[in-house]
């Protein structure tokens, strides 16, 4: 029979009919115990059980020393044994050996014990940063060998990115972030799962950055959003001089990736270039940011704004010119 570690296995020998059958491999399924007959007819005047070539039972008589060896029955018509606590050592040949007319015969079944997979050895959490080469661990045991698979579980879905115990990952970057789940599977039980966190750290970049119009006497809150890991830290400037919270009608918040400059009560000179600025350990970033007042001439920050400016400011200067002349 075929049993997982742990379980229990019956043999039994019957006395029916004048057949002794041939060797075989029973497959029995996993959770279940496994009963073995060996069929003789009823002159029947010994018998045993016997492991390879050592003798278990010799009718009730117990020859084996292991104490999860036991005896079940052992009448006219059967004669088993029972194995509880099934080990992988128990695995190989059983033997039914009966003596009939001064002749021996022999049934045998080949006991196959089948082990669950089990994860014995998996990589632990890791943070690296963007750009590193990064290799994962999964190492798995069980009877067949387990097949051992690695996916990326990530919010675009669940990719299988390695189908062998160890994952290789060149030059990652930030989108290889998160949860990588180890399967091992064998097919004798629900494989085994595990999971390893994968942080990348990289260097902040400002995604969001608007400049931002404020009547005199109102309030005005410039905004700096910025992606890192680890998160950033935020600083404003204006100019050359840092900004202090709660300093000159200020207030600066800065939590996860956003950081607002809020002005309480906005007077002309509030108005003009600031400077947000995020940091982390891998390096740092800024964005200018305007705070201008109603029907100002601001730079709306984008490109294609700026361009046009600069053609206007040159069209401007080539009319002056030919008028002088």
């Amino acid at each position: 029979g075929v049993l997982a570690m742990g379980l229990a296995i019956n043999y039994t020998c019957r006395n029916a009919e004048p057949v002794v059958r041939g060797s075989e491999v029973e497959r029995e399924v996993v959770g279940k115990g496994a009963e073995q007959m060996c069929t003789v007819d009823d002159r029947v005047t010994r018998v045993a059980w016997l492991n390879r070539s050592t003798i278990l039972y010799a009718g009730n008589d117990k020859w084996s020393i292991d104490n999860r060896v036991v005896i079940l029955s052992n009448t006219k018509t059967q004669y088993s044994i029972k194995i509880h606590n099934v080990d992988v050592y128990d695995e190989g040949p059983y033997t039914c050996s009966v003596q009939t007319d001064n002749h021996p015969k022999t049934s045998r079944v080949h006991l196959i014990v089948q082990v669950p997979p089990q994860i014995v050895n998996i990589s632990s959490d890791i943070t690296v940063n963007e750009g590193s080469s990064v290799t994962l661990m999964c190492l798995a045991f069980g009877r067949p060998e387990p097949t051992v698979t690695w996916r990326h579980l990530s919010g675009k879905g669940q990719g299988f990115v390695s189908e062998d115990e160890y994952l290789e990952i060149t030059g990652i970057t930030r989108e290889q972030s998160g949860e990588y789940e180890c399967s091992a599977v064998n097919d004798v039980a629900v494989p085994d799962v595990r999971k390893v966190k994968v942080t990348v750290n990289y260097p902040p970049y400002i995604s969001n950055a608007k400049n931002t119009g404020a009547s005199v006497g109102q309030k005005g809150i410039l905004q700096c959003e910025a992606s890192a890991v680890p998160v950033a830290e935020f600083q404003w400037f204006k100019e050359d001089t840092r900004l202090a919270n709660g300093l000159e009608g200020v207030r600066i918040e800065s939590k996860g990736r956003l950081s607002t400059l809020t002005f309480f009560n906005v007077s002309e000179k509030d108005y003009g270039n600031y400077t947000c600025v995020a940091t982390n350990k891998l390096g740092n970033t800024n964005a200018s940011i305007i705070l201008y007042g109603p029907g100002a001439v601001h730079d709306s920050g984008n490109a294609a704004s700026r361009a046009a400016a600069g053609l206007c400011l040159w069209a401007t200067l080539l009319a002056r010119l030919l008028l002088d002349f």
